[in-house]
């Protein structure tokens, strides 16, 4: 299948990981900074490979090669909803960063639009690929958690002055919002997907706390209620002293309770059911290794998405979770500027809605 990579930043290396993996035909990469295709091909020692072409220009790169079959965004977060369309309309399946989009109305869009051209759209939420992730995920399916009480996820991490330095979008209304958009978009995508998806409201509260450069949140908390009769928290930040601490995601139900932790939701550490079998001996202290807070995921997503487009089915992580994700953080970013609940599904907002909110901070 042949591919192209649009955007060659910090998470492009698990890309290339990714294609590398499944055999794809790597086309084309596309960058504004020529340097960073570059490093990143030298990195994965493809450097000297004259048959992958570079571009400056996705819009040229995609009308230059009218045989690409998927293409990754991977660019910074303000572009994906802009690329990720005109790769639709060119009749190309993609696989587009965290998060899809930084707009209902975008988002909504890219759904519409696919659809209409038949265009295979995967969310690259890859957390749902982990090996913790997915026995939890099997556990639900079977019902052994019986009726779900609550939940929570924690994204505790650091994100420092020198990492929002490399990039001048990061912290941006515009470009990227905070460290819920940001980092925490992983864990809120698996909270909602574990508690069925059914949100009845949303409220949360933020702060900046430690990064006075940003325009966005360092820190972010909410209540979610479930239209089951769940409820469930949110803690996200990038405040955490001085490194990346953990990303844990809680679910307890009358008969299961479950705790995955690690950095990425990549760990077992409390597995307990009432109705426990010799597998659920091994599953106990699951440690799945992995070499940046990223995780495996990307290969797995990858492997579903080539398989989809072959044989013409949704991917596992489509639109709509990417859709389901920024619709939660955008719940919280206008509960945050109303003061109030936010009922969904919620219509027409965006990131930049959020302009001037800590101005006075």
């Amino acid at each position: 299948m042949k591919y192209a990579l649009i955007g060659c930043g910090r998470i492009a290396t698990n890309h290339i990981k990714a294609v590398i993996n499944n055999n794809l035909e790597l086309v084309a990469v596309c960058d504004i900074e020529p340097n960073n295709m570059e490093s990143l091909l030298e990195k994965h020692n493809l450097h000297n490979d004259t048959s992958i072409k570079r571009y400056v220009d996705y819009k040229e790169m995609i009308k230059s090669h009218p045989e690409l079959e998927l293409i990754a965004i991977a660019t910074s977060s303000g572009v994906h909803a802009e690329i990720a369309l005109f790769c639709i309309d060119n009749g190309v399946n993609v696989i587009i960063e965290k998060p899809m989009a930084m707009s209902m109305k975008d988002a909504d869009e890219i759904i519409r639009r696919s659809e209409e051209k038949g265009v295979v759209v995967s969310a690259c939420h890859q957390n749902r690929f982990n090996i913790a992730v997915q026995k939890t995920r099997k556990a639900l399916e079977l019902g052994r958690f019986g009726k779900l009480s609550h939940g929570s996820i924690h994204v505790r991490w650091n994100r420092n002055k020198q990492y929002y330095d490399q990039a001048p979008w990061r912290g941006t209304w515009a470009e990227d919002g905070g460290c819920l958009m940001n980092q925490c978009i992983h864990g809120i995508d698996l909270l909602r997907w574990m508690f069925g998806n059914d949100v009845e409201t949303v409220f949360g509260v933020t702060r900046q706390n430690q990064h006075p450069y940003l325009e966005a949140e360092d820190v972010g908390m909410a209540v979610v209620t479930f239209k089951n009769g769940a409820v469930a928290t949110i803690e996200g930040t990038t405040n955490v002293y001085p490194r990346n601490l953990e990303e844990t995601l809680y679910l307890f139900g009358e008969n299961g309770t479950v705790k995955l932790g690690g950095k990425s939701t990549n760990n077992i550490d409390v597995w307990d059911f009432a109705d426990e079998t010799d597998a659920d001996l091994e599953n106990k202290g699951l440690e799945e290794q992995t070499s940046n807070v990223y995780g495996n995921g990307h290969t797995s997503l990858y492997a579903d998405v080539i398989d989809s487009v072959k044989n013409n089915r949704r991917p596992y992580v489509d639109a709509y979770a990417g859709r389901n994700a920024l619709e939660m953080i955008l719940a919280i970013y206008k509960s945050v500027k109303t003061g109030e609940p936010v009922k969904l599904p919620l219509k027409n907002f965006a990131s930049i809605d959020m302009k001037g909110e800590f101005d006075n901070v």
